[in-house]
Protein backbone atom coordinates (compact mmCIF):
# COMPACT_ATOMS: atom_id res chain seq x y z
CA UNK A 1 0.00 0.00 0.00
CA UNK A 2 2.99 2.34 0.48
CA UNK A 3 3.10 2.94 -3.26
CA UNK A 4 -0.47 4.26 -3.24
CA UNK A 5 -0.91 5.91 0.19
CA UNK A 6 0.88 9.20 1.05
CA UNK A 7 3.16 9.63 4.06
CA UNK A 8 1.13 11.15 6.97
CA UNK A 9 4.10 13.04 8.49
CA UNK A 10 4.87 16.67 7.80
CA UNK A 11 2.84 19.74 6.91
CA UNK A 12 0.51 20.41 4.00
CA UNK A 13 0.94 17.78 1.35
CA UNK A 14 2.59 15.37 3.80
CA UNK A 15 -0.66 14.74 5.63
CA UNK A 16 -0.81 17.72 8.01
CA UNK A 17 -3.90 19.86 8.27
CA UNK A 18 -4.01 23.00 6.12
CA UNK A 19 -7.02 25.25 6.63
CA UNK A 20 -8.61 22.60 8.80
CA UNK A 21 -8.65 19.94 6.00
CA UNK A 22 -6.54 16.91 5.32
CA UNK A 23 -5.24 16.48 1.74
CA UNK A 24 -4.11 12.83 1.85
CA UNK A 25 -7.52 11.18 1.25
CA UNK A 26 -8.14 13.28 -1.85
CA UNK A 27 -4.90 12.00 -3.29
CA UNK A 28 -5.91 8.45 -2.47
CA UNK A 29 -9.16 8.90 -4.37
CA UNK A 30 -7.39 10.54 -7.31
CA UNK A 31 -4.74 7.84 -7.47
CA UNK A 32 -7.26 4.98 -7.26
CA UNK A 33 -9.37 6.69 -9.93
CA UNK A 34 -6.33 6.83 -12.21
CA UNK A 35 -5.61 3.14 -11.61
CA UNK A 36 -9.22 2.16 -12.34
CA UNK A 37 -9.28 4.37 -15.43
CA UNK A 38 -6.02 2.91 -16.70
CA UNK A 39 -7.35 -0.61 -16.11
CA UNK A 40 -10.54 0.14 -18.04
CA UNK A 41 -8.49 1.56 -20.89
CA UNK A 42 -6.38 -1.60 -21.00
CA UNK A 43 -9.51 -3.80 -20.96
CA UNK A 44 -11.05 -1.70 -23.72
CA UNK A 45 -7.90 -1.98 -25.81
CA UNK A 46 -7.67 -5.75 -25.30
CA UNK A 47 -11.37 -6.19 -26.07
CA UNK A 48 -11.05 -4.00 -29.14
CA UNK A 49 -8.04 -5.95 -30.34
CA UNK A 50 -9.91 -9.22 -29.75
CA UNK A 51 -12.91 -8.02 -31.73
CA UNK A 52 -10.62 -6.79 -34.50
CA UNK A 53 -8.79 -10.13 -34.55
CA UNK A 54 -12.04 -12.13 -34.67
CA UNK A 55 -13.43 -9.92 -37.41
CA UNK A 56 -10.30 -10.29 -39.51
CA UNK A 57 -10.15 -14.02 -38.84
CA UNK A 58 -13.74 -14.76 -39.84
CA UNK A 59 -13.66 -12.23 -42.65
CA UNK A 60 -10.60 -13.97 -44.10
CA UNK A 61 -12.55 -17.25 -44.11
CA UNK A 62 -14.94 -15.84 -46.70
CA UNK A 63 -14.39 -16.75 -50.35
CA UNK A 64 -15.84 -13.87 -52.38
CA UNK A 65 -15.73 -13.59 -56.16
CA UNK A 66 -16.94 -11.20 -58.86
CA UNK A 67 -18.79 -13.21 -61.54
CA UNK A 68 -20.51 -10.25 -63.21
CA UNK A 69 -18.71 -10.74 -66.54
CA UNK A 70 -19.50 -14.46 -66.68
CA UNK A 71 -23.12 -13.89 -65.65
CA UNK A 72 -23.67 -11.09 -68.17
CA UNK A 73 -26.18 -8.27 -68.25
CA UNK A 74 -29.55 -8.89 -66.67
CA UNK A 75 -32.53 -7.96 -68.82
CA UNK A 76 -33.82 -4.40 -68.93
CA UNK A 77 -37.21 -5.62 -67.71
CA UNK A 78 -35.58 -6.40 -64.36
CA UNK A 79 -34.47 -2.82 -63.75
CA UNK A 80 -37.75 -1.74 -62.20
CA UNK A 81 -37.44 1.20 -59.81
CA UNK A 82 -38.60 0.48 -56.27
CA UNK A 83 -39.58 2.96 -53.57
CA UNK A 84 -36.90 3.93 -51.06
CA UNK A 85 -35.12 2.67 -49.10
CA UNK A 86 -34.67 -0.44 -51.22
CA UNK A 87 -36.35 -3.04 -53.38
CA UNK A 88 -36.73 -6.81 -53.09
CA UNK A 89 -33.66 -8.96 -52.63
CA UNK A 90 -33.17 -12.24 -54.50
CA UNK A 91 -30.38 -14.54 -53.33
CA UNK A 92 -29.68 -17.68 -55.33
CA UNK A 93 -28.36 -20.35 -52.96
CA UNK A 94 -26.60 -23.39 -54.42
CA UNK A 95 -25.49 -26.43 -52.46
CA UNK A 96 -22.11 -27.71 -53.61
CA UNK A 97 -20.71 -31.23 -53.35
CA UNK A 98 -17.12 -31.98 -54.28
CA UNK A 99 -17.23 -35.73 -54.78
CA UNK A 100 -13.51 -35.99 -54.12
CA UNK A 101 -13.50 -33.98 -50.87
CA UNK A 102 -13.72 -35.72 -47.48
CA UNK A 103 -17.32 -35.90 -46.31
CA UNK A 104 -18.72 -34.76 -49.63
CA UNK A 105 -19.43 -38.11 -51.27
CA UNK A 106 -23.06 -37.91 -52.37
CA UNK A 107 -24.94 -41.01 -53.52
CA UNK A 108 -21.64 -42.91 -53.25
CA UNK A 109 -20.22 -41.08 -56.29
CA UNK A 110 -16.57 -40.08 -56.54
CA UNK A 111 -14.15 -38.81 -59.14
CA UNK A 112 -16.62 -36.57 -60.98
CA UNK A 113 -15.71 -33.21 -59.51
CA UNK A 114 -18.00 -30.54 -58.10
CA UNK A 115 -21.77 -30.82 -58.46
CA UNK A 116 -24.85 -29.11 -57.10
CA UNK A 117 -27.95 -31.03 -56.08
CA UNK A 118 -29.66 -28.10 -54.37
CA UNK A 119 -30.80 -24.74 -55.76
CA UNK A 120 -33.01 -22.41 -53.73
CA UNK A 121 -33.98 -18.82 -54.48
CA UNK A 122 -34.37 -16.81 -51.27
CA UNK A 123 -36.68 -13.86 -51.96
CA UNK A 124 -36.98 -11.01 -49.45
CA UNK A 125 -39.90 -8.69 -50.17
CA UNK A 126 -39.35 -4.96 -50.68
CA UNK A 127 -41.38 -4.10 -47.56
CA UNK A 128 -39.38 -6.69 -45.55
CA UNK A 129 -42.58 -8.39 -44.38
CA UNK A 130 -42.10 -11.86 -45.91
CA UNK A 131 -39.49 -14.21 -47.31
CA UNK A 132 -39.84 -17.16 -49.68
CA UNK A 133 -37.43 -19.98 -50.30
CA UNK A 134 -38.20 -21.49 -53.72
CA UNK A 135 -36.61 -24.86 -54.47
CA UNK A 136 -35.84 -25.86 -58.06
CA UNK A 137 -35.82 -29.61 -58.81
CA UNK A 138 -32.36 -30.66 -59.93
CA UNK A 139 -33.98 -33.15 -62.37
CA UNK A 140 -35.86 -30.36 -64.19
CA UNK A 141 -35.35 -30.54 -67.96
CA UNK A 142 -34.77 -26.99 -69.18
CA UNK A 143 -33.34 -25.01 -72.06
CA UNK A 144 -29.99 -23.85 -70.73
CA UNK A 145 -28.49 -20.71 -72.29
CA UNK A 146 -24.93 -20.59 -73.60
CA UNK A 147 -22.35 -20.04 -70.87
CA UNK A 148 -18.71 -20.60 -69.98
CA UNK A 149 -17.38 -23.90 -68.69
CA UNK A 150 -15.18 -24.18 -65.60
CA UNK A 151 -12.14 -23.39 -67.74
CA UNK A 152 -13.70 -20.26 -69.25
CA UNK A 153 -14.43 -21.89 -72.61
CA UNK A 154 -17.77 -20.95 -74.26
CA UNK A 155 -20.40 -23.71 -74.36
CA UNK A 156 -23.37 -23.46 -76.70
CA UNK A 157 -26.96 -23.82 -75.59
CA UNK A 158 -28.38 -27.37 -75.82
CA UNK A 159 -31.98 -28.09 -76.79
CA UNK A 160 -32.69 -29.40 -73.27
CA UNK A 161 -30.54 -30.27 -70.32
CA UNK A 162 -30.98 -31.23 -66.69
CA UNK A 163 -31.02 -28.23 -64.36
CA UNK A 164 -27.99 -29.14 -62.25
CA UNK A 165 -25.74 -29.75 -65.26
CA UNK A 166 -25.28 -25.97 -65.49
CA UNK A 167 -23.37 -26.01 -62.21
CA UNK A 168 -21.45 -29.12 -63.22
CA UNK A 169 -20.04 -27.52 -66.36
CA UNK A 170 -19.85 -23.84 -65.43
CA UNK A 171 -20.28 -23.45 -61.67
CA UNK A 172 -22.44 -20.74 -60.09
CA UNK A 173 -22.16 -18.28 -63.01
CA UNK A 174 -23.70 -20.75 -65.46
CA UNK A 175 -26.46 -21.64 -63.00
CA UNK A 176 -27.26 -17.96 -62.45
CA UNK A 177 -27.39 -17.32 -66.21
CA UNK A 178 -29.75 -20.26 -66.55
CA UNK A 179 -31.96 -19.07 -63.71
CA UNK A 180 -32.28 -15.52 -65.07
CA UNK A 181 -32.97 -16.73 -68.62
CA UNK A 182 -35.76 -19.08 -67.51
CA UNK A 183 -37.45 -17.01 -64.79
CA UNK A 184 -36.63 -13.36 -65.73
CA UNK A 185 -36.08 -12.81 -62.00
CA UNK A 186 -33.01 -10.66 -61.23
CA UNK A 187 -30.37 -12.14 -58.93
CA UNK A 188 -29.19 -9.64 -56.32
CA UNK A 189 -26.69 -11.94 -54.64
CA UNK A 190 -25.53 -15.55 -54.85
CA UNK A 191 -24.12 -18.00 -52.32
CA UNK A 192 -22.63 -21.48 -52.75
CA UNK A 193 -22.76 -23.59 -49.57
CA UNK A 194 -20.32 -26.47 -49.21
CA UNK A 195 -22.00 -29.53 -47.71
CA UNK A 196 -18.91 -30.61 -45.79
CA UNK A 197 -18.92 -27.32 -43.87
CA UNK A 198 -22.68 -27.65 -43.46
CA UNK A 199 -22.02 -30.41 -40.91
CA UNK A 200 -19.99 -28.05 -38.75
CA UNK A 201 -22.77 -25.45 -38.79
CA UNK A 202 -25.26 -28.04 -37.53
CA UNK A 203 -22.90 -29.15 -34.77
CA UNK A 204 -22.32 -25.53 -33.76
CA UNK A 205 -26.06 -25.22 -33.17
CA UNK A 206 -26.00 -28.27 -30.93
CA UNK A 207 -27.81 -30.32 -33.58
CA UNK A 208 -31.06 -29.78 -35.48
CA UNK A 209 -34.34 -31.58 -34.80
CA UNK A 210 -36.10 -33.56 -37.54
CA UNK A 211 -38.78 -36.22 -37.63
CA UNK A 212 -38.74 -39.44 -39.67
CA UNK A 213 -41.95 -41.43 -40.12
CA UNK A 214 -39.99 -44.70 -40.26
CA UNK A 215 -36.41 -45.90 -39.96
CA UNK A 216 -34.01 -45.53 -42.86
CA UNK A 217 -31.80 -48.39 -43.99
CA UNK A 218 -30.30 -47.34 -47.30
CA UNK A 219 -27.70 -49.83 -48.63
CA UNK A 220 -26.96 -47.62 -51.67
CA UNK A 221 -26.02 -44.48 -49.78
CA UNK A 222 -24.94 -46.44 -46.69
CA UNK A 223 -27.31 -44.38 -44.54
CA UNK A 224 -29.01 -45.70 -41.41
CA UNK A 225 -31.32 -43.40 -39.45
CA UNK A 226 -33.79 -44.18 -36.65
CA UNK A 227 -37.51 -43.46 -36.87
CA UNK A 228 -39.11 -40.72 -34.78
CA UNK A 229 -38.15 -37.21 -33.72
CA UNK A 230 -34.43 -36.76 -33.16
CA UNK A 231 -31.84 -34.04 -32.82
CA UNK A 232 -29.32 -34.94 -35.49
CA UNK A 233 -25.61 -34.17 -35.39
CA UNK A 234 -23.89 -32.70 -38.44
CA UNK A 235 -23.05 -36.08 -39.98
CA UNK A 236 -26.57 -37.44 -39.39
CA UNK A 237 -28.06 -34.22 -40.76
CA UNK A 238 -25.97 -34.47 -43.92
CA UNK A 239 -27.15 -38.05 -44.42
CA UNK A 240 -30.72 -36.92 -43.91
CA UNK A 241 -30.75 -34.06 -46.43
CA UNK A 242 -29.09 -36.31 -49.04
CA UNK A 243 -31.19 -39.43 -48.51
CA UNK A 244 -33.52 -40.29 -51.40
CA UNK A 245 -33.48 -44.08 -51.75
CA UNK A 246 -35.32 -45.22 -48.63
CA UNK A 247 -37.51 -42.27 -47.63
CA UNK A 248 -40.78 -41.30 -49.28
CA UNK A 249 -41.13 -42.41 -52.90
CA UNK A 250 -37.39 -42.25 -53.60
CA UNK A 251 -37.63 -39.18 -55.84
CA UNK A 252 -35.57 -36.02 -55.73
CA UNK A 253 -38.81 -34.09 -55.09
CA UNK A 254 -39.19 -35.84 -51.76
CA UNK A 255 -35.58 -35.14 -50.84
CA UNK A 256 -36.09 -31.49 -51.75
CA UNK A 257 -39.12 -31.31 -49.44
CA UNK A 258 -37.07 -32.75 -46.60
CA UNK A 259 -34.30 -30.25 -47.28
CA UNK A 260 -36.85 -27.45 -46.95
CA UNK A 261 -38.08 -28.86 -43.63
CA UNK A 262 -34.52 -29.21 -42.37
CA UNK A 263 -33.55 -25.64 -43.32
CA UNK A 264 -36.75 -24.41 -41.64
CA UNK A 265 -35.89 -26.37 -38.50
CA UNK A 266 -32.31 -25.05 -38.61
CA UNK A 267 -33.59 -21.44 -38.82
CA UNK A 268 -36.06 -22.17 -36.02
CA UNK A 269 -33.27 -23.52 -33.80
CA UNK A 270 -30.89 -20.64 -34.51
CA UNK A 271 -33.47 -17.92 -33.85
CA UNK A 272 -35.32 -19.60 -30.99
CA UNK A 273 -32.12 -20.47 -29.13
CA UNK A 274 -31.08 -16.80 -29.03
CA UNK A 275 -27.57 -17.55 -30.24
CA UNK A 276 -26.43 -14.00 -29.55
CA UNK A 277 -26.73 -14.80 -25.84
CA UNK A 278 -24.29 -17.70 -26.28
CA UNK A 279 -21.00 -16.21 -27.48
CA UNK A 280 -19.12 -19.53 -27.74
CA UNK A 281 -21.86 -21.15 -29.85
CA UNK A 282 -22.17 -18.02 -31.97
CA UNK A 283 -18.42 -17.87 -32.69
CA UNK A 284 -18.33 -21.60 -33.44
CA UNK A 285 -21.25 -21.25 -35.85
CA UNK A 286 -19.72 -18.15 -37.42
CA UNK A 287 -16.41 -19.92 -37.99
CA UNK A 288 -18.14 -22.91 -39.62
CA UNK A 289 -20.41 -20.74 -41.75
CA UNK A 290 -17.69 -18.44 -43.06
CA UNK A 291 -15.54 -21.44 -44.02
CA UNK A 292 -18.43 -23.08 -45.86
CA UNK A 293 -19.62 -20.42 -48.30
CA UNK A 294 -18.48 -18.99 -51.61
CA UNK A 295 -20.35 -15.80 -52.42
CA UNK A 296 -20.48 -12.66 -54.54
CA UNK A 297 -18.48 -9.56 -53.65
CA UNK A 298 -21.65 -7.60 -52.94
CA UNK A 299 -21.97 -9.52 -49.64
CA UNK A 300 -18.36 -10.65 -49.44
CA UNK A 301 -17.57 -9.37 -45.94
CA UNK A 302 -18.94 -9.89 -42.44
CA UNK A 303 -20.12 -6.28 -42.35
CA UNK A 304 -22.08 -6.72 -45.58
CA UNK A 305 -23.55 -10.04 -44.44
CA UNK A 306 -24.58 -8.44 -41.16
CA UNK A 307 -26.21 -5.60 -43.08
CA UNK A 308 -28.12 -8.11 -45.18
CA UNK A 309 -29.20 -10.05 -42.10
CA UNK A 310 -30.39 -6.83 -40.47
CA UNK A 311 -32.95 -6.47 -43.25
CA UNK A 312 -34.57 -9.73 -42.14
CA UNK A 313 -34.98 -8.63 -38.53
CA UNK A 314 -38.74 -7.98 -38.59
CA UNK A 315 -39.73 -11.17 -40.42
CA UNK A 316 -41.28 -13.75 -38.10
CA UNK A 317 -40.60 -17.46 -38.42
CA UNK A 318 -44.08 -18.01 -39.82
CA UNK A 319 -43.32 -15.53 -42.62
CA UNK A 320 -40.33 -17.54 -43.90
CA UNK A 321 -42.00 -20.03 -46.25
CA UNK A 322 -40.45 -22.70 -48.45
CA UNK A 323 -42.15 -23.79 -51.66
CA UNK A 324 -41.24 -25.89 -54.69
CA UNK A 325 -41.31 -24.82 -58.32
CA UNK A 326 -44.52 -26.35 -59.78
CA UNK A 327 -43.56 -29.39 -61.82
CA UNK A 328 -44.94 -32.35 -63.70
CA UNK A 329 -43.44 -35.55 -65.05
CA UNK A 330 -41.46 -35.18 -68.25
CA UNK A 331 -43.52 -36.89 -71.00
CA UNK A 332 -40.34 -38.21 -72.61
CA UNK A 333 -38.70 -39.52 -69.42
CA UNK A 334 -40.54 -40.63 -66.27
CA UNK A 335 -37.35 -40.10 -64.24
CA UNK A 336 -37.23 -36.37 -65.09
CA UNK A 337 -39.59 -33.43 -64.56
CA UNK A 338 -40.55 -30.28 -66.44
CA UNK A 339 -41.92 -27.06 -64.99
CA UNK A 340 -45.72 -26.92 -64.90
CA UNK A 341 -47.61 -23.93 -66.37
CA UNK A 342 -48.11 -22.61 -62.81
CA UNK A 343 -44.36 -22.01 -62.60
CA UNK A 344 -44.76 -18.91 -64.76
CA UNK A 345 -47.19 -17.46 -62.21
CA UNK A 346 -44.73 -18.21 -59.43
CA UNK A 347 -41.78 -16.50 -61.10
CA UNK A 348 -43.87 -13.54 -62.30
CA UNK A 349 -45.10 -12.95 -58.74
CA UNK A 350 -41.55 -13.19 -57.38
CA UNK A 351 -40.25 -10.81 -60.05
CA UNK A 352 -43.03 -8.30 -59.33
CA UNK A 353 -42.68 -8.84 -55.57
CA UNK A 354 -46.28 -9.95 -55.08
CA UNK A 355 -47.42 -12.22 -52.22
CA UNK A 356 -47.73 -15.76 -53.54
CA UNK A 357 -51.32 -17.02 -53.90
CA UNK A 358 -52.68 -19.70 -51.60
CA UNK A 359 -52.59 -22.23 -54.44
CA UNK A 360 -48.80 -21.93 -54.71
CA UNK A 361 -48.31 -21.94 -50.94
CA UNK A 362 -50.31 -25.16 -50.51
CA UNK A 363 -48.07 -27.68 -48.81
CA UNK A 364 -45.37 -25.09 -48.07
CA UNK A 365 -43.07 -25.43 -45.07
CA UNK A 366 -42.33 -22.49 -42.78
CA UNK A 367 -39.75 -21.97 -40.07
CA UNK A 368 -42.48 -21.80 -37.41
CA UNK A 369 -44.34 -25.00 -38.24
CA UNK A 370 -42.00 -27.91 -39.00
CA UNK A 371 -43.58 -31.32 -39.75
CA UNK A 372 -43.29 -33.63 -36.76
CA UNK A 373 -41.12 -31.17 -34.80
CA UNK A 374 -43.47 -28.35 -33.82
CA UNK A 375 -46.91 -29.71 -33.04
CA UNK A 376 -49.87 -28.04 -34.70
CA UNK A 377 -53.37 -29.51 -35.06
CA UNK A 378 -54.56 -30.49 -38.54
CA UNK A 379 -58.12 -29.22 -38.61
CA UNK A 380 -59.04 -28.51 -42.21
CA UNK A 381 -58.91 -30.59 -45.39
CA UNK A 382 -55.91 -28.61 -46.63
CA UNK A 383 -53.96 -29.35 -43.44
CA UNK A 384 -54.92 -33.04 -43.66
CA UNK A 385 -53.74 -33.15 -47.26
CA UNK A 386 -50.48 -31.46 -46.26
CA UNK A 387 -49.96 -34.13 -43.58
CA UNK A 388 -50.55 -36.87 -46.16
CA UNK A 389 -48.10 -35.20 -48.56
CA UNK A 390 -45.51 -35.00 -45.79
CA UNK A 391 -45.75 -38.72 -45.16
CA UNK A 392 -45.44 -39.39 -48.89
CA UNK A 393 -42.25 -37.32 -48.94
CA UNK A 394 -40.69 -39.05 -45.94
CA UNK A 395 -41.67 -36.43 -43.33
CA UNK A 396 -43.75 -36.89 -40.21
CA UNK A 397 -47.33 -35.65 -40.43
Amino acid sequence: MSALLPDDTGPGGDGSQVGGKRKGRAKVRHTVAKVVTATLVVIALVTGLTVTFLYRHYNSNLDAEDLSKAIGTQSAADKRKWPAPSGPINILVMGSDNRDAPGDHVDNLTGIGQRSDTTILLHLSADRSRAYGVSIPRDSMVSRPACLDNNGKPISSPATDMWNNAFNIGGPACTIRQFIALTHVPVTHWIVVDFAGFKSMVDALGGVTVCLPHEVNDPIGHITLPAGTHTFTGTQALDYVRERHDLGNGSDIGRMKRQQAFIASMAHKALSANMLAKPFSMLKFLDAATKSIHLDEGIGSLAKIAGLGYKFRHIGLDKIQFVTTPWETDPSDPNRVVWAPEAKTLWDDIRLDKPLPRSLLSGSVNAHQIPGVTKHPHNGKQEQQAAADNLANGLCA
